[in-house]
């Protein structure tokens, strides 16, 4: 009987030992697992593709970036093919213009008796177009030519319309008996400016006092508007 006892005894007092054996491992398996968790990103971490963490998203920016800078289209320049009034009117050229001459001349000078012709530019075309500066005036006779200087005013750039018209002023002095040599003018070649061709008219005054070597002549072209 104390055979049977102390054998219960034993027995009871190793398993006993077991359990809080069992007990003290798996306290040390939670303890190791608290410690041995991932620590926390670090501002030194890298993002994927190698930028590190704290500028993850600026490189994500950059490398998606599509603002107007690097995405815009210029839309400069188109002014430049048009006129100053942006109309974008191309130059106004010599077979799209006709030509006349204005009503009534005019004295401008009673001293001696300067007087004034206008040309009548009108363009022919469907279009607006633009036309800027002295044109060329060559008054001729049965014996020569004779190319008109130009007075001192700017010339302005002039728009025109389709159908509409402008002008420029001939000044011209007569020639009267004894008053130098006579320029028996019989047509006037008008040339647009910028253009290299020509339309003639046939010269509506009478002989012109010939001044083709003179500084300051009496006759003399003005700009187209002036």
């Amino acid at each position: 009987m104390r055979l049977c006892h102390a054998a219960t005894a034993l027995a009871a007092t190793s398993a006993l030992a077991l359990t809080l054996t069992a007990c003290g491992n798996g306290s040390g398996n939670d303890a190791s697992g608290d410690q041995s968790s991932a620590p926390t990103s670090s501002s030194s971490a890298t993002a994927t593709g190698g930028a590190p963490a704290e500028n993850a998203d600026a490189a994500k920016d950059a490398g998606s970036s599509t603002g107007s800078g690097s995405t815009g289209t210029s839309t400069g320049g188109t002014g430049g093919t048009g006129s100053s009034g942006g109309t974008g009117a191309s130059r106004c050229h010599t077979a799209g213009l006709g030509f006349s001459f204005g009503a009534g001349d005019g004295k401008v000078s009673s001293s001696d008796d300067q007087q004034q012709l206008a040309v009548v530019l009108k363009n022919k075309t469907s279009a607006a177009c633009t036309i800027q500066g002295f044109p060329g005036v060559d008054l001729k006779s049965s014996g020569g030519s004779w190319s008109l200087t130009r007075s001192g005013a700017t010339p302005k750039k002039v728009t025109l319309a389709a159908g509409s018209s402008t002008t420029f002023t001939i000044t011209f002095l007569p020639w009267n008996q004894g008053s130098g040599t006579e320029f028996k003018a019989t047509s006037v070649v008008v040339t647009p400016p910028n253009e290299t061709t020509s339309t003639t008219l046939a010269w509506p005054g009478g002989s012109v006092l010939l001044q083709d070597g003179a500084t300051h002549p009496g006759t003399y072209t003005g700009p187209v508007g002036g």
